[in-house]
């Protein structure tokens, strides 16, 4: 997101409206090549699930934002009109560091506070209780995915051998499809990026959007396979 934000601000400038925008970031957050390639160990099943409606995903934020923002803007890219150069020491190490400081104290804290609970997640919660949850009762199962998809700090990639794990010890297709979209699009990295340019209020409006689309995501495709 770091990278398509730029991006995309480039595009806002150049004249293309926030709903095309929105479609393009949220797409960026839930895909990438490397991540549909590592999503192939899951199955062709769960790989065409994640593909088509991560796809979907951000097609409806797309169509909610030109709804429901026709005559108003959305995204707020104005800090990245004039941008402080803050490269200017000379020498190359020093630089280096100083940029690496500024973004260790911008997203390091909840950096390692993600990291902690996916690793107490991992170590202390017994496969069979997330298995429970997942499998028994569908609809909980994929509401409970929905939810721990998002204090759980994991890439795209990291999320596989879990949900390989819990996929073959009974979790349904719908949960693992709940909890693939709200692992990458609520990751801290990618929620520091986006309240840059969306503001509180539309903040939160994005992660209602996320866990909602998700719980019916599971729902649906709980149905379908």
């Amino acid at each position: 997101m770091y990278g398509t934000i730029p991006i995309a601000a480039s595009f806002s400038r150049g004249g293309m409206k926030d709903d095309w925008l929105a479609a393009f970031m949220m797409s960026s957050i839930l895909l990438n090549p490397q991540l549909i390639i590592y999503s192939a160990a899951l199955g062709g099943t769960v790989l065409t699930v994640r593909v088509v409606f991560c796809f979907l995903c951000g097609v409806f934020a797309g169509l909610l934002i030109r709804f429901f923002y026709r005559d108003k803007p959305f995204f707020n890219f104005t800090g990245f009109d004039q941008p402080q150069n803050r490269d200017t020491d000379p020498n190359i190490i020093l630089r280096y560091l100083k940029n690496l400081w500024r973004n260790v104290k911008a997203t390091g804290l909840y950096f390692l506070l993600g990291i902690l609970l996916s690793a107490l997640f991992q170590r202390y919660v017994p496969t069979q209780a997330m298995t429970a949850l997942f499998g028994g009762n569908e609809a909980l199962g994929v509401l409970m995915a929905a939810t721990i998809g998002v204090p759980l700090y994991a890439c795209g990639g990291g999320t596989i051998p879990l949900l390989q794990q819990w996929l073959w010890d009974g979790m349904s297709v719908g949960s693992a499809a709940s909890f693939m979209l709200t692992g990458p699009s609520t990751k801290i990295t990618n929620l520091g990026a986006l309240k840059i340019v969306l503001g509180i209020k539309r903040f939160l409006l994005y992660l209602a959007y996320v866990i909602v689309f998700s719980l019916m995501t599971g729902l649906i495709v709980n149905i379908i396979v």
